[in-house]
């Protein structure tokens, strides 16, 4: 080979290694344009942003009460998540009976799906068991082995048959007045069920009965359901 030769292939060669290396360095350059803060999924937003309002376990979800063996065969604990009113994704917990499971699974996807705002579900041992101080705290809650207030009569709630949705906004009326004292019943307000809304007919359409069609008093917040 003549130096002519020689000198031309090197350049070739030269100029194809520099092109190469351009081409590779320019595919692992950064988009510049899509800045790295984007995220790719709704999903991922949701469970980065999970506010958890309770993880117990199911001994810490019954703890520090009487309970009948009879009563705690048929209990399950429940994670549900909800929107609450600061805005965000809330993960709670509610103790109900076994068969009442599935039911209150998909009212809360209804519930979370549509938006319509729970403040917090914990369950009531983390209240000392006080219904009191649970719904004074406008907290969601199904279980609570304790009698019909003022009676010897065991509440649906003692059965895990009941639930209570925000107390605060959906109160217990009797003779115009409403417990927890601090509550009312202003049907504009986020949060607040009536009749005919999607979370009443969610629930009846399950078989389940609305306080809020109760004749001698009002208890807006509570649903019940009898097994058959």
């Amino acid at each position: 080979m003549n130096k002519t030769n020689f000198f031309s292939t090197g350049l070739l060669i030269l100029t194809l290694s520099n092109n190469i290396n351009n081409s590779i360095f320019s595919q692992q350059k950064p988009d510049s344009s899509k800045p790295d803060y984007i995220k790719t999924s709704s999903a991922q937003d949701d469970s980065s942003d999970l506010i958890i309002d309770s993880n117990l376990s199911f001994e810490a979800a019954i703890k520090g009460q009487n309970i009948p063996q009879s009563i705690i065969k048929n209990l399950e604990l429940v994670t549900v998540q909800y929107y609450s009113f600061d805005g965000k994704l809330h993960q709670g917990q509610i103790v109900l009976h076994k068969d009442l499971v599935k039911d209150i699974q998909e009212i809360f996807l209804v519930i979370k799906d549509s938006k319509f705002l729970i403040n917090k579900v914990v369950p009531i041992s983390q209240y000392n068991w006080s219904d009191e101080e649970s719904t004074k705290d406008n907290n969601t809650s199904a279980f609570n082995y304790r009698f019909i207030s003022g009676t010897k009569v065991m509440s649906q709630h003692a059965y895990a048959l009941a639930i209570d949705i925000n107390p605060l906004l959906n109160p217990y009326t009797k003779k115009g007045t409403n417990t927890p004292s601090v509550s009312k019943y202003d049907t504009t307000k986020a949060g607040t069920i009536i009749s005919g809304s999607l979370i009443e007919t969610e629930f009846k359409k399950r078989g389940w009965n609305w306080g809020g069609d109760w004749k001698s008093v009002k208890d807006y917040q509570h649903f019940e359901k009898k097994l058959k």
